[in-house]
């Protein structure tokens, strides 16, 4: 990664770090898109949108009908475009994508709304007002994490995205179809980024839809890592320090963003029909 840094030095802890080493957007790498009309926000968003459910099943983070993705309207802002219910994330369109208000009725697009997302979505997004995109599946190893109820531990540079910025929600109300067990994930959420639900599964947050599907994609395979980690033997933490460090790289709402570039690139030229 590209990070802007002075070449002075502080000493902690038998620990040598930059004091201004953090990931910035600056020039020559690409940074979020700015003033953006209504419309081309909206239009942007729900690509992403459909973008993110194609990489999810191509992943095979789909399950049946379970799992949902959503992102605010950026007009309405107590609304949001939700996959439709029975839809594979291997078929979601644009024009697939269906607008749910507050109450979880549909009033644009077709199809049905997932009763299950429509209560934790919509609570997450009520209780966030800074979340514009929330994701969550029944993704295999987030599923196994769940089943131990363990959070994420600081293993190595990539599951620090997640240090001190992540959840345990340690209670299970059953299938999410009402609003209780939305508002009782919502709150154990907090104001974390991502969570891990209990006998359920991960759910992610973002600033943008490439941001929470981003980071729910390095969830899954950091939940890999560390199930393999603890089966080979003894996993080793980080110290508070280092982990706190590289969480200032890589944990951001830029890194999240920026590292889903990469993905979006490929999957609209594998599959550009996603654009319909």
């Amino acid at each position: 990664m590209t990070v802007a840094a002075d070449l002075s030095t502080s000493s902690e802890g038998g620990h040598h770090f930059r004091s201004a080493s953090v990931l910035v957007p600056q020039e020559g790498i690409p940074q979020p898109p700015t003033e953006l009309s209504v419309d081309e926000e909206r239009l942007l968003r729900k690509r992403e949108l459909a973008a993110s459910f194609r990489l999810f099943g191509k992943f095979g983070f789909g399950e049946g009908v379970a799992g949902h993705m959503t992102v605010r309207d950026p007009e309405l802002n107590d609304h949001f475009w939700v996959n439709p219910f029975v839809r594979s994330f291997n078929q979601i369109r644009v024009s697939d994508l269906i607008l749910v208000d507050e109450r979880g009725k549909v009033v644009e697009g077709r199809g049905t709304v997932n009763l299950a997302g429509f209560y934790i979505h919509s609570e997450v997004h009520k209780a966030r007002p800074d979340v514009v995109a929330a994701a969550h599946t029944h993704s295999v190893h987030g599923r196994a994490l769940a089943s131990l109820g363990q959070k994420i531990l600081p293993l190595n540079q990539d599951s620090t995205a997640f240090f001190e910025d992540h959840a345990l929600y340690d209670y299970y109300g059953g299938p999410a179809g009402y609003q209780e067990e939305g508002q009782r994930i919502a709150l154990a959420l907090g104001d974390k980024k991502a969570a891990v639900l209990q006998h359920h599964g991960l759910i992610t947050t973002g600033h943008s839809v490439g941001e929470a599907a981003w980071w729910f994609i390095a969830m899954e395979r950091t939940a890999q890592v560390q199930l393999a980690a603890m089966a080979a033997g003894q996993a080793l933490e980080m110290d508070h320090e280092t982990a706190r460090f590289s969480y200032n790289e890589v944990g951001t709402h830029f890194a999240g963003w920026l590292s889903f570039r990469p993905l979006w690139d490929e999957i609209i030229t594998e599959q550009p029909d996603l654009f319909d």
